[in-house]
């Protein structure tokens, strides 16, 4: 295989050769395990079933599972065919159980999918836990299909063990929206603040995400993975539905977004993944969240809309340099939207 030819600015994770050996120490595999390494704060490259047996039932407060959706898709020389629907509901029968049994009983777990296996997902899911929720979030890339709707959606499927004991915290997620037809009473804002920075409210979230970026090129937490998901869509989910020094479990870690994510945000995290560069990849990408525990779009304890906070970053700065005045910044704001 030929080797990626990558432009200067391009910041896409890779490996180097120098690399290696300090990445190989953060993965263990079913033989550490046998011999009494822990799961907590660990990357098992593995076979889930393999796996799965030598984890505590019980011990993780946060399920994350991104599994190989209903389609062909080739995962680094793995292939995962398409198949029937009955072949893919007992596919999901064979691991999903296994892995509920490692939910605490006041925990949480979200599976994510698309429109293609989302009957299977939640028949799958009524069989272990009790859904309470479907997030339907915007996936905006790709040019779009000739002969079909371009797909933009994906799901994922909310779930708890008990539906009268989960931990749920809305105000760790809310939303920063900017404010395009301002409304006032007795000459005052209504519901949003109007500041220097320009017009906004702060806003609680529903279950349809829109201010999702998909990760590409120029941003560090790029991978070469092909159904990768992004820092932010997983920040949600982990400040939403655990506390932090929880443990969160990803079964099918990928390029490690989950893991990733749980150390940014003061949790420990868990992750199982077959294929051995995957899992460098989290390593490296575990590595560089000791430095940088920044999330696209998270900032000052709320989630902005897609592409606005560094826009208005850029904008801000620019505005400060110029010298204009910090009053006439929400004036300036105005006419950068």
């Amino acid at each position: 295989m030929e080797k990626k030819v990558r432009a200067g600015r391009n910041r896409t994770l890779t490996l180097q050769p120098e690399e290696m050996e300090a990445l190989k120490k953060g993965v263990c595999g079913i033989q550490d395990l046998k011999e009494g390494r822990g799961c907590t704060d660990t990357i098992i490259n593995a076979d889930i079933f393999e796996a799965l047996p030598l984890i505590p039932d019980g011990f993780a407060d946060l399920v994350i599972i991104d599994p190989p959706y209903n389609l062909t898709k080739n995962f680094n020389g793995l292939k995962f065919s398409a198949t029937k629907d009955e072949d893919y509901d007992a596919y999901l029968d064979s691991w999903l159980p296994l892995v509920c049994r490692k939910l605490k009983d006041n925990g949480s777990l979200y599976l994510c999918g698309d429109w293609k296996c989302t009957s299977s997902l939640q028949r799958a899911l009524e069989k272990n836990l009790c859904v309470i929720n479907r997030i339907t979030w915007q996936r905006e890339k790709g040019r779009g299909a000739k002969s079909n709707w371009k797909n933009g959606m994906e799901d994922i499927r909310f779930a708890v063990k008990n539906p009268s004991d989960y931990y749920f915290n809305v105000e760790s997620v809310k939303m920063k929206r900017r404010v395009i037809a301002p409304y006032r009473k007795d000459g005052e804002p209504k519901d949003w603040e109007e500041s220097g920075e320009g017009n906004f409210r702060i806003t609680y979230p529903s279950n349809f995400w829109d201010d999702i970026s998909i990760p590409f090129w120029s941003m560090s937490e790029n991978t070469d993975h092909p159904t990768q998901k992004p820092e932010k869509l997983y920040a949600k989910l982990v400040l939403a539905s655990s506390k932090p020094g929880d443990v969160v479990f990803d079964p099918f870690l990928g390029s490690g977004t989950a893991c990733a994510v749980a150390k940014k945000l003061g949790r420990h995290y868990c992750g199982i993944e077959i294929n051995r560069e995957y899992c460098l990849w989290a390593a490296k990408r575990l590595l560089m969240a000791e430095s940088d525990g920044s999330i696209q779009g998270y900032e000052d304890g709320v989630f902005w809309e897609r592409n606005t906070l560094n826009a208005f970053k850029q904008k801000k700065k620019k505005t400060e340099n110029s010298g204009i005045k910090k009053e006439n910044l929400s004036a300036e704001f105005e006419l950068f939207k």
